[in-house]
């Protein structure tokens, strides 16, 4: 920028893109300075490096505002947790099926575990029995990333939210409307 520009041409753009052409680099910098701008280096691996007519400040801000939105957009992937034993109701079951289905919709990850109690661990068929359930029942919205898998005194599943289906933008079922009301002399 400036001053650390040290080769002796470069090729210039003004301030509105367009191409001013092959000047000494003083020549650039002189131009820079009675419009009231920065000269900053764009391209410095080109012959002659390519140099454009700026305001730097604004130029860094704009950079910085559009990283922000970037960042905004982005989601990060959270690993939520769904605890369950071997004797779970049906009613219990069901309910965390819906809590697993709504984590996974929002792009997390879902980690089942099933803890044994007691002489519960003898009979891993049952857990396994319950894991690859719930692997089915969301298989419309989920991929298994994990494999059910025994370890010590539970068995952890992990599911990950499918990539191939599109999210839904608005939210389901909350439409507000707006009312007119009429007063007495019937008049809004």
């Amino acid at each position: 920028m400036n001053d650390r520009i040290r080769v002796p041409q470069v090729r210039l753009v003004d301030e509105t893109g367009g191409m001013v052409g092959i000047t000494s680099t003083r020549e650039a910098l002189e131009i820079a300075k009675d419009r009231g701008y920065d000269l900053v280096e764009v391209s410095p691996n080109a012959k002659p490096p390519v140099c454009r007519i700026m305001d730097y400040g604004k130029y860094k801000y704009e950079q910085s505002k559009k990283a922000k939105r970037a960042k905004k957009k982005q989601h990060v992937m959270h690993v939520k947790e769904i605890k369950m034993r071997p004797k779970i109701e049906p009613h219990d079951y069901a309910f965390k099926m819906n809590h697993a289905r709504r984590f996974l919709e929002q792009s997390n990850k879902v980690k089942f575990s099933l803890i044994f109690r007691g002489r519960e661990v003898t009979h891993p068929d049952i857990g396994l029995k319950i894991l690859n359930r719930a692997a089915e029942e969301l298989s419309d919205i989920a991929n298994v990333e994990s494999a059910p898998k025994k370890e010590r005194m539970s068995m952890i599943m992990v599911l990950c939210p499918r990539q191939d289906i599109k999210k839904e933008t608005g939210k389901s079922g909350t439409h507000e409307t707006e009312q007119m009301t009429e007063g007495p002399d019937g008049k809004e």
